[in-house]
């Protein structure tokens, strides 16, 4: 058997999986804020993330394997140099942990809405990996987790996390989305756009296959195709449109107003930006073809 053979690589995330979930419950066990019903919620978290989400995400190897007689072929297989055994997992185990956590505590939190927004959070980064994976697996690799996504970002949700924590201290009743008619609405939005968001980022993944990059290319692929169908035939660029909006609505369900104001005018430079570059690259590979497709489909964010 190869030494990276699909089969040995899925059944060593088995292994490696199932030993953390083992080792950890006992503590779970002995933490009395956890009753049974809590406890469930987080086996289920740290299963399905680190044991589901893992091998699942590796297994698309098994399949290709099998759909691909020529093991020796490297090519067709997500590269395991870039996906070490013991990143994938540790990142997996974390985001279930932190999934795990917020949906257990969620009846005992007062400002509910956070533990909202860590979910989300936790479902984002596992999605940007596991779609990748499965439907672009010759593109995946650690970093596809997007954790690591730039000063930018992690600044950006800190002071969002912070701005949260400091006018809950300060203002404790605002913080609650049954305080008045415009936290609900706030709420009620902010998960619209949170479901909205998620939903076109991972469908446009998705649809877009081997031709979706999280970074912008600036040559040419040969499965580099012009996808126009499906959720492209209303986005242009789907996937930043939902990030867009999701972001927007994880500060509209915290009831940030600063971090709100803030996310909308760096979001909206930075896609203004990333939009006007990444274009010009495209007309270069699709010529009229792209230069018509953007005249009769917009992007889905304000002014774009």
């Amino acid at each position: 058997m190869p030494k990276h053979h699909p089969q040995r690589i899925h059944e060593l995330g088995v292994a490696w999986s199932k030993t953390i979930l083992y080792m950890t419950l006992p503590i779970l066990e002995n933490f009395p804020l956890f009753n049974y019903t809590k406890k469930t919620i987080v086996r289920g978290s740290h299963s399905l993330f680190v044991y589901f989400f893992y091998c699942r995400c590796l297994i698309v190897e098994h399949n290709m394997f099998q759909d691909h007689p020529d093991a020796n072929d490297e090519r067709k297989y997500p590269d395991i140099k870039r996906n070490p055994l013991h990143e994938v997992t540790k990142t997996s185990y974390i985001l279930g942990v932190l999934l795990g956590i917020s949906l257990g505590l969620l009846p005992q939190i007062r400002f509910k809405n956070f533990n909202i927004f860590i979910i989300a959070l936790s479902l984002f980064h596992f999605l940007e990996y596991y779609i990748t994976a499965k439907y672009n697996p010759l593109k995946v690799h650690s970093e596809s987790f997007l954790l690591n996504n730039g000063k930018s970002y992690m600044a950006a949700h800190s002071f969002a996390i912070l701005e949260c924590l400091i006018e809950s201290l300060l203002f404790p009743d605002l913080k609650i989305s049954s305080y008045s008619r415009i936290t609900q609405l706030c709420t009620i939005l902010g998960c619209i756009l949170i479901i909205l968001g998620q939903y076109s980022r991972t469908t446009a993944m998705h649809a877009a296959g081997h031709s979706f990059s999280h970074i912008v290319k600036t040559k040419k692929e040969p499965d580099h195709v012009l996808v126009k169908t499906g959720i492209y035939a209303w986005s242009r660029h789907p996937s930043y449109f939902g990030f867009f909006w999701w972001a927007i609505g994880t500060q509209l369900l915290l009831l940030n107003p600063i971090s709100l104001v803030i996310f909308i005018s760096v979001l909206w430079k930075f896609f203004n930006d990333r939009i006007r570059i990444e274009e010009k690259y495209l007309v270069e590979f699709f010529g009229r073809d792209y230069i018509d497709y953007k005249k009769e489909v917009s992007v889905g964010i304000p002014l774009l």
